[in-house]
């Protein structure tokens, strides 16, 4: 039996509202391509919307198309010659969309930069990936470029989205996002088809983006990604996941990272579905409730935070609500269980979810702003299977689904009719993926794996193989239907002083599941038990502390606090009785520094970096083994 024989019966949630569309067809064999041919097919219809000020602003596709042809044509104006690169420092909105279709559109290379770096990292990606024009988003990324630009001998000029406080500048090097259109529209008026003919020259096989890797070991490396590379991915997402044009997706994650590139921007592009911007990063949580995303994809970091807002609303809630709750979510899960089993659901048990959702289901989520979604997709980083099942005793599939910037995105993924959760799925249908006999080693293969590293045909060498496939640096099991199991990072699995192989990742993942932890890095190789160093959820525990009259002073206090030290340890004696004794955490520390995205122990995606963590706070974890 494989993943497509295997078929949930209706009761939780309709699958044939999740079949995929396949004949949704945009021709194109480049990004740039596609695009124009989706303005001609959809141009009055919205496509985009963005919060301002309060004030939700729409754009139709041909009002996006006028913005994409002025860049365009400003680029060129400016000198951009094909295959040039472009880079864009800005957080997700609208106008980082437009211009990393101008930048196509021109014939050039777009590459993002995340908004969260340092000058010191600016200056290394516009050096190494030979940036020529540097699109930021206001004033506070300006002063990132303009102290390094003396640096940068290959950068032509500096254009800003947001000239609230700039008006003023008088800069030869720096203009903005506007004026930048005006230069288009000028060049336009001389040459009409100036864009269109750039357009038509791209080939599949230019490269077309550069996404830098995270750089958790060494510098971040360019990973170069082809039009063919994306499109061929894009054809592939259209038969696994169902998005219509009538679907309205939000827009949150950074847009440099794979994920949301293209499970975001380029999906939505070629299947017409709406894209909405929140207000900014802190909005998240009130923006989902605002827009409630028919479709919804997001990292487990995100899932783990709604689940929490959750847990921590209901020990406020007063006795009637938590037993409405609890009768609710022991039916969804009984319902889940029988369906992620395969097996039929009594018509009683039917009726009793429809009664649940009324009376508490459907109020929870609300309060997430997952009310219309149809299904959600997590993925980037690990997940708790548990956190995969609450969601379905919702009434919602989560599907879990796995890939990397060098797989143009997901190469496996959960198929809404046959979710299995811990599992990252089966191989997807567009492309080829194996367990090396040797290491266990998940290796893809197909026209999605990128074209290698930029600059560092040694590491490209290193990553992909002679015959073509790609080591991905998981390792994994699957099973007897397909489905792939993630164990953990080839160099990240532990090995105990007693020879003990222990998988790290699914310790952190049940500790994670506690809204009173953030994150969670398992230490113990070569050593005679395993120790952890955690980060807590602040809002959850400063809540806690507040609720039990803790004192505490500031975010150092609070970790130190023997209150919190015994709330966390009894998460984790909870945690520690799901695993053998070799397996148990024997003592933890809490960070007691308030981290964010701007420091180096955080990857853009939020997770604490393994080695950097283990190195930073080496003296910390010598003193859990004296």
């Amino acid at each position: 039996m494989n993943a497509a024989t295997l078929k949930a019966p209706a009761g939780l949630w309709d699958v044939a509202h999740l079949q995929a569309n396949p004949d949704v067809v945009v021709p194109g064999d480049t990004i740039a391509a596609m695009f124009w041919n989706a303005v001609k097919q959809r141009g009055p219809d919205v496509w985009l919307r963005q919060k301002e000020l309060g004030i939700w602003h729409s754009w139709t596709w041909d009002d996006t198309a006028v913005a994409v042809k002025e860049i365009a044509a400003g680029l060129m104006q400016l000198g951009l010659q094909p295959q040039a690169v472009a880079s864009i420092l800005s957080n997700t909105n609208v106008q980082w969309v437009w211009a990393d279709l101008g930048i196509l559109s021109a014939g050039g290379v777009a590459n993002g930069i995340y908004p969260t770096d340092a000058a010191s990292q600016v200056h290394y990606l516009c050096s190494d990936s030979r940036t020529e024009v540097l699109f930021v988003e206001d004033d506070e990324q300006l002063d990132k470029a303009l102290e390094v630009r003396a640096e940068l001998p290959l950068l032509k000029k500096v254009v800003v989205f947001d000239m609230e406080g700039l008006r003023d500048l008088a800069d030869p090097g720096v203009m903005s996002l506007a004026d930048l259109r005006a230069l288009g529209r000028a060049q336009l008026q001389r040459e009409p088809d100036c864009v269109a003919q750039r357009t038509a020259a791209v080939k599949a096989d230019d490269l077309a983006i550069l996404v830098y890797t995270s750089g958790t070991t060494g510098r971040p490396k360019g990973a170069m990604l082809l039009h063919r590379n994306l499109v061929h991915t894009l054809h592939g997402y259209n038969m696994i996941l169902a998005r219509y044009d009538s679907d309205e997706c939000m827009c949150f994650l950074p847009l440099c990272h794979v994920a949301e590139r293209m499970g975001g921007e380029y999906f939505s592009l070629y299947t017409g579905a709406k894209l909405n911007f929140v207000e900014n990063p802190e909005t998240v949580p009130e923006n989902v409730r605002e827009i409630a995303p028919t479709v919804f994809t997001a990292v487990p970091r995100v899932w783990e935070k709604f689940y929490s807002a959750v847990m921590i609303a209901l020990k406020e809630a007063g006795t009637i609500q938590q037993t409405a709750y609890g009768w609710g979510i022991g039916v969804g899960q009984r319902i889940a269980d029988l369906v992620l089993a395969g097996k039929p659901v009594p018509g009683s048990l039917k009726w009793q979810f429809a009664v649940a959702r009324w009376i508490a289901l459907n109020n929870v989520r609300k309060l997430i702003g997952i009310h219309r979604s149809r299904y959600l997709v997590t993925g980037a980083a690990p997940i708790s299977p548990d956190l995969i099942r609450w969601y379905l005793a919702l009434g919602v599939p989560m599907l879990e689904v796995w890939g990397m910037t060098e797989t143009s995105g997901a190469a496996t993924g959960n198929p809404a009719g046959a979710i299995r959760p811990g599992t990252i799925g089966p191989a997807a249908p567009f492309t080829q993926v194996r367990l090396a006999p040797d290491t266990g080693e998940i290796q893809v293969k197909g026209h999605n794996v990128f074209a290698g590293y930029l600059n560092q045909p040694e590491k490209t060498a290193e990553t992909i193989s002679t015959d073509g496939w790609l080591h991905t640096g998981d390792v994994g099991t699957q099973d007897e239907h397909g489905y792939f199991r993630i164990t953990d990072r080839m160099k990240d699995i532990i090995i105990t002083a007693g020879g003990k192989n222990v998988t790290p990742s699914e310790i952190e993942n049940e500790l994670k599941f506690s809204p009173y932890i953030t994150d969670a890095v398992v230490i113990g190789d070569k050593r005679a038990y395993l120790t952890c160093i955690i980060m807590i959820d602040q809002d959850n525990v400063e809540k806690y502390a507040q609720d039990n009259d803790v004192p505490f002073s500031n975010y150092a206090s609070l970790t130190k606090s023997p209150q919190v030290q015994q709330l966390i340890q009894d998460v984790l004696d909870a945690a520690n009785k799901k695993f053998a004794r070799v397996e148990q955490v024997k003592k933890f520390w809490l960070l007691d520094t308030q981290l964010s995205a701007e420091d180096e122990e955080l990857t853009p995606t939020m997770k604490l970096k393994r080695k950097l963590v283990q190195q930073k706070y080496a003296e910390q974890i010598e003193a859990m083994y004296r």
